[in-house]
């Protein structure tokens, strides 16, 4: 069973969720904000903890945080796969005992990570890093929407940087994997996001010019993550 924790109303699970529902994956969303959490975090072998828009740092103005830290350190410590996107990257780095602060500007839109040399050497991140053609890219487009950013935990392993933050991704031993861009973006959470921003028709632009390979990365990095 996959637990996937949604932070907020349309940080949706996107293509994650059509990966478990095309591979008959069993799980269940639960809705943090609204105080739903799994009540036993055994019944679960990966938990997914998406994005929203509130600061590891306001956890006093957004309690069900709090709780949210408390499951995620419960599912580290019995090695169950988690993966975090965006402020659920954040909430790991937390976690596991790092800073998470307003960064110097946002990063929005479609913007080059590149891979360490850690993270060519990691099965899950070689998956994500391939083109249509297969061949192993060091420097592609992923989408980002954050202003803020963490400092690297002691014990992890940095595996992807851009232009304007260092730390993209890292792994935490060989279960726990942590996204600042947005992996799981589609074309639905993309109309959602921007109905009113000035970016829209430039964002959108981009996907239908990157959709197939940018689909197609995510589902690698999928098939490696769920153990397909």
């Amino acid at each position: 069973m996959v637990g996937i924790i949604k932070n907020a109303k349309d940080e949706e699970p996107g293509t994650i969720e059509d990966f478990l529902i095309e591979n008959s994956f069993p799980y269940r969303i639960f809705e943090s904000h609204k105080g739903g959490f799994p009540t036993n975090i055994e019944e679960y072998n990966s938990l997914i903890i998406m994005g929203g828009p509130m600061g590891v740092y306001e956890m006093e103005k957004y309690p069900f945080l709090k709780i949210e830290a408390g499951i995620i350190e419960k599912a580290i410590n019995k090695n169950i796969k988690v993966l975090g996107i965006c402020l659920g990257a954040q909430m790991i780095a937390h976690v596991l005992g790092a800073k998470v602060y307003k960064g110097n500007v946002e990063e929005i839109g479609w913007h080059e990570i590149e891979i360490t040399e850690d993270g060519l050497k990691d099965n899950l991140i070689i998956s994500l890093s391939k083109d249509l053609s297969g061949n192993i890219c060091r420097k592609f487009n992923v989408f980002h929407w954050h202003g803020d950013t963490f400092d690297l935990p002691s014990g992890t392993i940095h595996l992807a940087k851009s232009y304007l933050y260092e730390n993209q991704a890292f792994k935490f031993k060989n279960n726990v994997y942590a996204f600042q861009f947005h992996i799981e973006i589609n074309k639905k959470l993309l109309y959602m996001w921007f109905d009113f921003h000035k970016l829209k028709e430039e964002i959108l632009k981009k996907y239908e010019e990157i959709k197939s390979e940018y689909l197609k990365r995510s589902k690698n990095f999928y098939k490696s993550f769920f153990a397909v």
